[in-house]
Parts: C-alpha cells; sequence; structure tokens
C-alpha cells in the first residue's frame, strides 16, 4: 500500500510540475505576439479603432508593451481633436468585415488600402500614396519579378498584395510562381524568409521598408512594383457622420502641420497626399 501512495505522490508531482510549465510557455509565447485590451462599449464617446497589430510601422506593439505606429498616433491625434476618447482594437485582419459590420470598431485605420474596395466601405479621402513590392534575401540571385519564376511566395491573408497577385493583371505573374502562400501577418512570412521557407514576400512598400531596416545587407526590395495604391479610413458602410468628422481633422491635421510631424517622425518626409484630389 506504501508503494502505491508514494506512486500516487509521485505521479502527482510531476503532473502538477508538466502543468506549470505548460503555462509559463504559454504566457511567454502570448505575451510576445499579443496584448490583450478590455473590452469597451461602443458609444459616440469613444472612438474605437481597429488595426492589425502586427503590422509595424503603422501599428503594433511597441517594446513597452504600448500600441504605437503612425497610424496609431494619426488617430490618436484625430481622437482627441473629435473630443472622444480613443480606444485601440487589435483585430484579426480576415475578420475586418465583420468586426465593423457587428460596431465592435468604427473604422479601420491601419495602412488600409482603398484600391479595389472602393464601393465595400465609406472611406475617408486617401492620406497616403503605397505600393506593393517584393522583399528577397540579398544572396538569393533574384534581382527583378522574372526571376519569381518556379519560386514561392508568401502574403498575408485578405492583404493588399495577395489582392493585386490574384488580379487579372498580374494572372502571368502568379502563375509563374511555384506556388503562393497566405499566412496570419508579416511577421510569420518573413520569418518564413528567413528560414529559407520561400523565396520572397509580397507586402507593402513602407512594412518592408520598416522590416528590412536594420538588415538591409540580408535583404532587398525588387525594383519591380506589384501595384500602386493609397491609404484611407475605412468605416462601415453609410457611416457618412463620423467619416466626415474624421475628415474634417485630417485636413485640419495637414493644414496646421500636425500631419507632417506625425509623418517626419516615422518616415523621414511628409508623405500627406491630403491635398491632393483622389
Amino acid at each position: 500500500m506504501k508503494f502505491f501512495k508514494r506512486l500516487l505522490a509521485l505521479t502527482l508531482v510531476a503532473a502538477s510540475t508538466l502543468s506549470l510549465a505548460a503555462c509559463q510557455k504559454a504566457k511567454t509565447t502570448s505575451k510576445v505576439t499579443t496584448k490583450k485590451t478590455k473590452a469597451v462599449k461602443n458609444t459616440d464617446k469613444v472612438f474605437i479603432v481597429g488595426f492589425d497589430q502586427n503590422f509595424p510601422p503603422f501599428g503594433y506593439v511597441g517594446k513597452d508593451g504600448e500600441f504605437t505606429g503612425f497610424d496609431i498616433e494619426l488617430a490618436k491625434e484625430c481622437a482627441k481633436r473629435l473630443g472622444q476618447e480613443i480606444s485601440l482594437q487589435p483585430i484579426d485582419w480576415d475578420a475586418k468585415d465583420m468586426e465593423l459590420s457587428s460596431g465592435n470598431i468604427d473604422c479601420i485605420w491601419n495602412g488600409f488600402t482603398i484600391n479595389g474596395r472602393e464601393d465595400a466601405y465609406t472611406w475617408s479621402d486617401c492620406y497616403m500614396n503605397n505600393a506593393q513590392v517584393f522583399v528577397v534575401k540579398s544572396d538569393s540571385g533574384i534581382k527583378s519579378d522574372k526571376d519569381l519564376k518556379g519560386k514561392t511566395v508568401d502574403v498575408q491573408k485578405d492583404s493588399s498584395a495577395e489582392s493585386a497577385l490574384n488580379s487579372d493583371d498580374n494572372k502571368d505573374l502568379k502563375n509563374s510562381f511555384s506556388q503562393m502562400i497566405s499566412v496570419a501577418d508579416y511577421n510569420t512570412a518573413m520569418m518564413d524568409l528567413e528560414s529559407g521557407a520561400v523565396d520572397a514576400v509580397a507586402m507593402d512598400k513602407f512594412v518592408a521598408l520598416d522590416q528590412i531596416k536594420d538588415k538591409k545587407s540580408e535583404y532587398t526590395i525588387l525594383p519591380d512594383q506589384i501595384s500602386s495604391e493609397q491609404y484611407a479610413v475605412g468605416f462601415k458602410k453609410g457611416n457618412t457622420a463620423l467619416r466626415n468628422q474624421v475628415n474634417k481633422a485630417l485636413k485640419d491635421m495637414d493644414s496646421d502641420g500636425t500631419f507632417a510631424k506625425i509623418s517626419k517622425k516615422w518616415f523621414g518626409e511628409d508623405v500627406s497626399i491630403l491635398g491632393e484630389s483622389r
């Protein structure tokens, strides 16, 4: 009997140790990639901004554990001018339409491309230009998009890069790939590229520049653009009242130099196109 009691005790200790280790591992993993936010009731006093928290330099979790980025700063300044409290709500990018239509968020503000989505949302004025590009390893021998024939390419699921490569304009280019893989986010895509699992990543130009800023000897942006586009803030179809308020705030920020100040902090130049017609 003593033997079985001792065996049972040892078994319970082992199980407890494994459970604690598993919990600690899970906590460590989630801490790196996510940041929890409290549920906020959507009212006229709160401006809830939906964004992809793995999309630097537009929206991401900074080293201090807080949300930051170019679009995050623009949204915060906008909320201040609207006289509203801001709530930053990270979302799964492929669930953004559900989040918006259900009222969980007021808008999508996160390097959100208007091109090809013109009729799907109510849009603010476009505030900056962007392009879709390919990132490859510098020593890969890939010099242009023609060299991607027979290669494997990563894209973010439901991203502008994926839409551009699925368009008729880029049908031949896509068909030349050995495979195009959709992944959850660009951090995953860049890890795939680093490990050699893929040969290239198609992504937003400014995101690419941020991803390789400290690794310019290791990675190269191909000169060929997949597509050119513009960023704007997307609202639920028909929500012109909030769109108009945000538009006014953006134009005021552009006029008084606030937009340029934020832009130069992140990009070293004023990227605003608010003074241009869409």
